[in-house]
């Protein structure tokens, strides 16, 4: 996932379906908390990780540390300028 475009489509199309799900009364309260929090726990951290590794910043066994807090802001413009 090295074009920054299509990246940028993988992080934000599932929210907005999330978002218009809720939205529309498809899914309840309760589902849609699972859901984000699914979405910012594992989704991003596995896609913020394939990213980094495909661009040979981390290796793939370290995609799952991008779960920790402040790995995002260390590689911040890695992820979301280059």
């Amino acid at each position: 996932m090295r074009n920054l475009f299509f990246y940028y489509i993988a992080i934000l199309l599932p929210l907005g379906i999330i978002l218009f799900l809720a939205r529309e009364d498809y899914i309840d309260t309760t589902l849609f908390v699972v859901l984000f929090f699914a979405y910012l726990l594992l989704y991003r951290t596995w896609t913020d990780g394939t990213r980094l590794a495909s661009k040979g910043i981390i290796s793939k066994q370290d995609r799952w540390r991008m779960m920790l807090p402040g790995m995002h802001m260390k590689h911040f413009t890695e992820l979301y300028l280059k």
